[in-house]
């Protein structure tokens, strides 16, 4: 994607703070994937104390980084610009079926049952409630529209335990459990469906005032490409950035430990900037902010 006057800057980023009680193995996914709607302006991540750290791709295109954590505290901070058009999630919105036997042999998995998204026990549900809408983007969306209408959001009620059959039974998760609903009744009409963490900003539209965090949606493959659906909110987003994909949350989780060690501390950003006002390390100033209303805003360049 080439840089142009109608770009968005995004920064986004983490502070994480892990205790461990002896050296722990660990890995992150946490870095935007390498996508051409996503471009990396600049980026600076620091391991404090200092770690030895190596990246590289999963099975599904993530960036991974391998480390150990030494017994103490270990604070992991990663700050990142990314350029993104300002069109929105529906941009280029295709309805092109693939039938399954033209999917590409490497997305079938995408087609199938997986620990979080037991598509295999919703099969009649779903062609109860969804089997007479056309193939493609139209169930697709009816999808997403009856779990953003019928699964209420309980912030703090995830488990990471619950899978999309027992949300449907007990009506209520978050963001995730929306994500996993809608991904495995996707896959019960075989379109390949992969769930998907990133981060979503406010532009042009108003900050709901909750604090930021990660976020989880799905996309499916429609076309002969990837299109992005999120149930939590049900609308077509601008300033999306996608860091990790696969068949659930098991290839989205930001941080897997090997051993003895939690999760002490907790803070996520993502805002748009104007670049030529604010750098990489500054403070996390939100009155510097771009987004958060309605109107869509460029910077001053």
């Amino acid at each position: 994607m080439n840089t142009s006057p109608q770009e968005l800057t995004i920064r986004c980023g983490f502070e994480f703070a892990y205790d461990a009680t002896a050296w722990t193995p660990a890995i992150l996914t946490v870095q935007p994937r390498l996508d051409p709607w996503q471009r990396k302006v600049r980026e600076q991540m620091t391991f404090l104390p200092s770690t030895s750290v190596y990246v590289y791709e999963d099975a599904h295109g993530n960036i991974v980084q391998r480390f150990s954590l030494p017994p103490g505290r270990t604070t992991i901070r990663h700050d990142v610009f990314i350029g993104v058009p300002t069109t929105t999630d529906d941009h280029w919105l295709i309805d092109q079926p693939v039938p399954v036997q033209d999917v590409p042999p490497q997305l079938l998995r995408y087609t199938l049952p997986s620990r979080y998204c037991d598509s295999d026990r919703l099969m009649t549900f779903a062609n109860q409630q969804f089997g007479d809408y056309a193939d493609g983007l139209p169930r697709v969306q009816a999808i997403c529209d009856w779990v953003h209408n019928h699964i209420q959001y309980r912030w703090g009620s995830g488990s990471p335990y619950t899978t999309a059959s027992e949300i449907l039974a007990q009506g209520y998760g978050v963001c995730r459990d929306f994500a996993h609903l809608a991904v495995a009744l996707s896959r019960c009409f075989n379109v390949p469906t992969r769930y998907v963490t990133g981060y979503v900003p406010d532009v042009a539209c108003w900050d709901p005032g909750s604090p930021m965090d990660f976020h989880a949606y799905m996309q499916v493959y429609v076309g002969h490409r990837w299109y992005t659906f999120d149930a939590r909110f049900n609308e077509p987003r601008r300033g999306r950035i996608n860091i990790a994909c696969g068949l659930d949350a098991v290839d989205g989780a930001f941080s897997t430990l090997f051993g003895p060690a939690f999760l002490s501390s907790f803070f996520v950003w993502a805002y748009q900037v104007d670049p030529a006002v604010v750098n990489l390390g500054d403070p996390i100033d939100m009155s510097k902010r771009l987004d958060g209303t309605p109107t869509l805003r460029f910077s001053a360049a």
